[in-house]
């Protein structure tokens, strides 16, 4: 691997890893690097997951140190996530865009209602949540579509957590990196087995998803709850211009890296 490469991966990394830890999608503009520099878009989805296994392991050891969730909780959750995750890696050996987008797009525009009229939803106060058999079942789904693509996961798991669950904004995020913690082995596994990993890709971008997802952890509760909130809606907004053809991200990294297709 070239060194500018390398310094690429590690950059883009360190930003992927501070949007996932704070809200979701950024596993996009990882898809993105990959391809961007060869990788078939199987092995990209693939190397991914390496990727999120070094930055949820580095944000779930701050969250949990911090006490930022009812590890109980996060581990009832995972369950249902796990089972999904891995029927979703095996029958993920043809990604149907058409599919993706319509997943994606409906995804983010949950997210935003929910940050317009969050105000009116007031989460349960501190650790506190209610899992109930629905909740299992959502978390399946959301574990079958992680296995099966995984960009945009954390914003699924946040849907069902923020709106149906009533958490707060830091328990709801330190549980989705918990549960992807714990789920993605599983599909990653899947995928090694298949031959779409690799390796060397995708341990350069998640030593920079580690320090991403590290500085974000780190420093949330400092930042505050309208600070994510604003940069949630932020990401979703620049995700959804891209999902509907309004900018580029694919095309930006290209010519950001002077990479002609």
């Amino acid at each position: 691997m070239d060194w500018h490469i390398a310094v690429a991966l590690l950059i883009s990394g360190t930003l992927v890893g501070i949007i996932n830890t704070l809200a979701g999608g950024g596993s996009i503009i990882t898809m993105t690097m990959f391809m961007a520099f060869g990788l078939p878009i199987n092995i990209a989805n693939g190397t991914n997951r390496v990727a999120v296994l070094m930055q949820n392991l580095a944000s779930s050891l701050t969250f949990i140190r911090k006490k930022s969730f009812d590890l109980k909780h996060g581990l009832l959750l995972s369950v249902p996530v796990i089972a999904g995750n891995i029927i979703g890696a095996i029958v993920a050996s043809d990604i149907d865009q058409l599919i993706f987008k319509i997943c994606f797009g409906v995804i983010l525009l949950v997210i935003m209602v929910y940050l317009l009229i969050d105000h009116k939803l007031k989460p349960k106060e501190g650790h506190r949540v209610e899992i109930k058999p629905l909740h299992y079942f959502l978390f399946f789904l959301i574990g079958f579509y992680g296995g099966y693509i995984y960009i945009g996961l954390g914003y699924l798991i946040l849907t069902v957590a923020l709106w149906l669950m009533r958490m707060d904004m830091v328990v709801a995020n330190a549980i989705k990196g918990f549960v992807i913690l714990l789920a993605t082995p599983f599909s990653l596994a899947v995928f090694m087995i298949m031959g779409n990993v690799d390796y060397t890709f995708g341990i350069v971008h998640g030593v920079g998803n580690m320090i991403g997802s590290f500085i974000a952890s780190h420093y949330m509760a400092n930042w505050g709850k309208n600070f994510i909130k604003i940069f949630m809606a932020a990401i979703v907004a620049i995700c959804f211009a891209d999902l509907m053809g309004w900018l580029s991200l694919h095309d930006f990294f290209y010519a950001l890296l002077s990479i002609k297709e």
